[in-house]
């Protein structure tokens, strides 16, 4: 079987979309399925060619104006027509919905070539946090009618599924993500880099991980580390990550510890060496730091929402807390930095938790739902048997 991947980010690209999309086309072709891949064209003109991709097509990119580490895709429906003319896929999977997407929809229904789409990011909700709120409604009804015209649409937990199917979004699939357990590991605890934070072998450390912008609930995850660090005056505060909101974080939190972006090896390490997770972010329609944060032994503190509320049994491998109560969270957060066995015990069982949760399982998922859209557009087209 033969799938061509159309996404506006790819590895090296450091986010959620590329991550996911890098696992399942690795696992993919260990199952013998070959790959095509559609992308905008990599800023950084040394970018290493997309590995195990037998056909690629990079189309004219940008950067999102005051995001550059954010690009999107120009349409490009005859350069992609030209590719699937030549090599047709079986079925196409369009992970984004700009103007690549759109185009490669286009180019898929005017070829008859089944379509899956993945419910990525919640665009509706980034309206809220920056500042455009009217638009919410008419991106939900702009992002339904691209997927209502997809085979299927995958999204990352229940709860989106239901959410979604409940304003009108149709052959809605659950998908959810994986994570690697034996690189992200209590094993790989690093004194020496706690060290540095200035942190001892009794001090906590409380980690967030994520980009830097408003979607992520910043004020929250700035009052809340504020808060704990006046209950415990020895916790360590760490930061890993960047984008347009680093310099308010970072002068509101002077004594925290902001790494930037960081490799994925050094990464591993900085789970590993912390003690809480806080993540206070609602835009997430998964959220794989709160799995590799769980993975590592971290107990995790995030409301009921995304992998929050598919992962965290309240008190048991985790804290999460209702969506509408930010004094909540914050007050969790600060009760937890001051019990060591509680948190202790919480990510022990986190790391149980998030082993469940496999690559191979999520791929042969993804699979599946591009050969029944490919055999539902086969049993439509040829109703009879013929």
């Amino acid at each position: 079987m033969q799938i061509c991947l159309v996404s506006e980010t790819w590895s090296p690209d450091i986010n959620g979309v590329a991550h996911t999309l890098g696992r399942i086309s690795q696992e993919l072709r260990e199952m013998g399925i070959t790959l095509q891949l559609v992308r905008p064209r990599p800023a950084a003109p040394d970018a290493p060619a997309a590995e195990g991709i037998e056909s690629e097509v990079q189309v004219r990119g940008m950067s999102v104006p005051g995001y550059k580490e954010v690009r999107i895709g120009w349409p490009s429906g005859r350069a992609i027509k030209r590719l699937w003319k030549q090599q047709r896929p079986d079925a196409v999977y369009i992970a984004t919905e700009g103007p690549l997407g759109w185009s490669a929809l286009r180019a898929a229904e005017s070829l008859s070539i089944p379509v899956v789409s993945g419910w990525h990011t919640n665009f509706d909700h980034y309206c809220h946090d920056y500042g455009f709120a009217w638009l919410s409604p008419l991106v939900r009804r702009r992002l339904r009618h691209f997927h209502n015209r997809c085979d299927a649409t995958l999204v990352p937990t229940h709860q989106q599924a239901e959410a979604l199917t409940e304003h009108g979004f149709e052959r809605v699939s659950v998908m959810a993500r994986g994570i690697e357990g034996d690189r992200f590991t209590p094993d790989k605890r690093d004194q020496t880099l706690r060290d540095s934070w200035g942190a001892n072998v009794h001090q906590p450390v409380a980690l967030y991980v994520g980009r830097l912008a408003p979607e992520k609930n910043l004020d929250l995850l700035r009052d809340t580390m504020l808060g704990m660090q006046l209950a415990r005056p020895d916790l360590r505060l760490v930061i890993v990550g960047d984008g347009p909101g680093r310099a308010s974080l970072q002068k509101a939190l002077p004594d925290a510890v902001f790494t930037g972006f960081i490799p994925s090896s050094d990464l591993q390490v900085h789970y590993a060496s912390a003690d809480i997770f806080v993540f206070p972010s609602l835009s997430e329609t998964w959220g794989n730091v709160i799995l590799e944060a769980m993975a590592s032994g971290l107990a995790v503190v995030a409301y009921r929402h995304a992998a929050g509320s598919e992962l965290i049994s309240n008190d048991l491998d985790g804290i999460s807390l209702p969506a509408d109560d930010p004094q909540g969270f914050r007050l969790a957060a600060v009760e937890l930095c001051q019990q060591q066995a509680r948190y202790a015990r919480l990510g022990r069982a986190a790391r149980q938790r998030a082993l469940a949760y496999r690559w191979p399982a999520i791929a042969e998922t993804f699979l599946n739902a591009h050969r029944n859209a490919r055999e539902s557009r086969h049993a439509i087209s040829n109703p009879a048997g013929v």
